[in-house]
């Protein structure tokens, strides 16, 4: 264990991330990140290369209204270009414009890109290398130098690879980062390399490594044993091609097995968040599967598991939770135990006798089987898995029921196609009876149970469908193949999920769409008896 001793955490979500495919961040997008990653008590975040776009240069001017208690904002460039001064340099100049008081210069670490992609001399490198940070260094600056595709270089010239760091210290570089451009060096391979510059060198030493091998957090880690003080990465490791070291997993990591402080208990709690509040930022579908983060991370399955996480979580879980903002899933399935059904149980809140030999209890877990089976999935439908439980264990009963269902669809030529429901449902002791047209005969039956409900239920207005799947289950039958449907519903605060099978599209519709709003109603049910309980108007 390291005892304590800080890594600081550099982020540059806001420059190398947003070179990831499909990521765009605006100005108010990064400001937006930015603020939170100060909050977190992150120590630096790049905000953007200002010599290269303008909407670089406009976030370093908005940021300056925000006052951040944390974190230094650092401005990212390269060394000045081969055969001109430093002070004709526009790059350079941008930086200095930008307002910053740290500069992040990346030169190059390997002979063959100095004469192949600069086509330069190695002895004009080195002086790019001197003069910029010199330079930089003469205007108050803090600098980090980055020595781009540092482990390629060294393993093929290693003295020229330190000869690059040691231009930069003894042009007063505050810390050498090393970067694994490329991201294809191997965990030991970054470590020797570290470990020899850390061992030449008494300034801080950063790594800064890219996951084309998928290796970029092991590699960070090694860096780190090796003893590099600073660790560069993105929010989910977005970046470039495969990505960047991924800080949502470096951190715990560091913290919670490795010992060291990076940031306080309290704010490590909270990077589940910070990781779904970048998602959300980048307009990105958030991975499921990411560890520490991912909504599957501490998901569990198989009835074994289960069986034992209530015995004690640490059988099948390497941290708690709550430590990095998650929670523990548990999931039913063909593969549950009775000890999924009984955690479920007490999940829920249910007065159940959760006994093993509790008949009911069986009973309701052969049904599931048989459910899962029929083709339903209740992993992403939690809530038509707690609907089904509470009808058996609970009494629940739907708050209507059909009476009677019917989709018109008409197509004309040069008219397109006109859908309409017609629908009859019974509400306690009444019934009602109406229709409503759509843009399809899913989002017409949608439109129509709406408008029926309404006037029971006007909370209903709240529920908005947020996401509709289809997926053919046995495609080899054709059009007579049986689909799930999995609904996704939100009211702005929670989101919750259902399902529905049929060979029938539209009755599988028509079962998620049901589940949705019931679940929907309850919820809103059960938080007005809380707020009754507790003295307070909901």
């Amino acid at each position: 264990m390291a005892a304590g001793k800080e890594i600081k955490i550099y982020d540059t979500t806001l420059r190398d991330g947003t070179q990831g495919e499909g990521i765009s961040l605006s100005v108010e997008d990064k400001v937006k990140i930015a603020l939170r990653l100060d909050k977190m008590g992150f120590h630096y975040i790049e905000g953007g290369w200002p010599g290269s776009n303008p909407k670089d240069m406009e976030f370093f001017r908005c940021i300056r209204d925000y006052e951040l208690k944390n974190a230094r904002i650092a401005a990212f460039g390269s060394t000045r270009r081969p055969g001109i001064r430093v002070q004709e340099d526009a790059n350079l100049q941008a930086i200095l414009k930008s307002g910053v008081k740290t500069a992040t210069i990346f030169g190059k670490s390997w002979d063959f890109h100095v004469t192949h992609a600069l086509r330069t001399t190695l002895e004009e490198n080195l002086a790019m290398i001197s003069d910029t940070v010199a330079y930089l260094k003469e205007k108050g600056l803090e600098v980090i130098y980055d020595a781009e595709h540092f482990f390629d270089g060294y393993k093929r010239n290693p003295d020229y690879a330190l000869k690059t760091l040691e231009a930069a210290v003894a042009a007063g570089a505050d810390v050498i980062c090393l970067c694994d451009t490329n991201g294809g060096s191997l965990p030991w391979e970054v470590y020797e390399a570290t470990a020899e510059v850390c061992r030449r060198f008494s300034l801080p030493v950063g790594i800064h490594a890219h996951n084309d091998g998928d290796l970029a957090v092991a590699n960070s880690l090694m860096a780190v044993r090796a003893g590099a003080v600073q660790v560069q990465g993105t929010i989910n490791g977005y970046g470039e091609r495969c990505g960047n070291a991924n800080l949502c997993s470096v951190i715990p990591n560091l913290m919670l097995k490795m010992g060291y402080k990076c940031l306080t208990e309290e704010k490590l709690a909270q990077l589940t968040e910070l990781s779904r509040y970048v998602s959300e930022l980048a307009n990105l579908i958030p991975n499921t599967h990411q560890p520490f983060v991912g909504n599957s991370a501490f998901a569990h399955k198989g009835g074994v598991h289960v069986s034992a996480l209530l015995k004690n979580p640490e059988t099948y879980e390497h941290i708690n939770p709550a430590a990095v903002g998650n929670t523990r899933r548990v999931l039913v399935s063909e593969l549950s135990g009775l000890s999924n059904i009984l955690y479920k149980i007490e999940e829920l809140g249910l007065d159940v006798d959760v006994s093993h030999t509790n008949e009911q209890t069986r009973k309701v877990l052969e049904e599931i089987k048989e459910l899962e089976n029929q083709g339903y999935q209740f992993e992403g439908a939690e809530a038509s898995f707690e609907l089904l439980m509470r009808k058996a264990f609970n009494g629940y009963r739907e708050p209507f029921t059909l009476e009677a269902l019917r989709i018109i669809m008409e197509m004309k030529e040069g008219s397109g196609v006109h859908s309409e429901a017609v629908i009859k449902l019974r509400v306690g002791d009444q019934v009602v009876h109406t229709a409503a047209e759509g843009n399809g005969p899913v989002n017409a039956l949608d439109n129509a149970l709406r408008k029926a409900l309404e006037n029971f239920y006007p909370e209903i207005r709240s529920m908005i469908l947020s996401d509709y799947k289809v997926r053919v289950l046995d495609g080899d039958r054709g059009t007579g193949a049986l689909v799930r449907v999995l609904i996704e519903t939100s009211d702005h605060h929670d989101t919750w999920g259902t399902v529905g099978v049929s060979t029938n599209i539209i009755e599988a519709s028509w079962q998620a769409l049901v589940d949705s709003i019931a679940y929907g109603l309850l919820k809103k049910q059960r938080q007005k008896e809380k707020a009754k309980e507790e003295g307070r108007e909901e």
